[in-house]
């Protein structure tokens, strides 16, 4: 291949797995397997961008957790009000600006984020089942470096 076709290459297979993402490919074939609870998606979303904020050393408050959501304010909230109805995150004053509330996880938060995580894993294992553990391999430095190297030049934040 050129470096244009594999440039092409790349951009369908992104293509590809954003409308997997929009369908909620996930989330359906978890649900068809029992091992989705009754809330929506964007949830279990919304666990993932507070636990990636936090994993970056700040809690995020719902205005940032709609920004890393891409979502409005309003929508963020909605989300976080069944969130903590549901008992999976938790809000917290913050240290440095009493009048900010942080979002944290729960236990119970913690403990179903990490069976979304397992569940993606497995299905992922699935999916490469047939794969050389090389090539695994493989894919997991380059998308990851890919990953890196994008949001360096998409990601206004920095």
């Amino acid at each position: 291949m050129t470096h244009g076709e594999d440039v092409a290459a790349i951009e369908q297979a992104m293509v590809a797995i954003r409308r997997s993402q929009a369908r909620r490919a996930l989330a359906r074939l978890s649900r068809e397997r029992g091992g989705r609870e009754e809330l929506p998606d964007a949830v279990f979303e919304l666990l993932d961008a507070v636990d990636t904020a936090t994993a970056r050393g700040s809690a995020p408050t719902v205005t940032e957790a709609a920004a890393a959501l891409g979502v409005d304010q309003p929508r963020a909230s909605r989300l976080t009000a069944q969130a903590l109805e549901a008992g999976l995150l938790r809000r917290a004053a913050d240290q440095a600006d009493g009048r900010r509330s942080l979002l944290l996880l729960t236990p119970e938060g913690r403990a179903a984020l990490d069976g979304i995580h397992a569940f993606r894993q497995r299905v992922i294992a699935e999916a490469t089942a047939a794969w050389p553990q090389e090539d695994r391999a493989a894919l997991a430095r380059l998308l990851t470096r890919f990953v890196g190297d994008f949001a360096a030049v998409t990601d206004p934040r920095g």
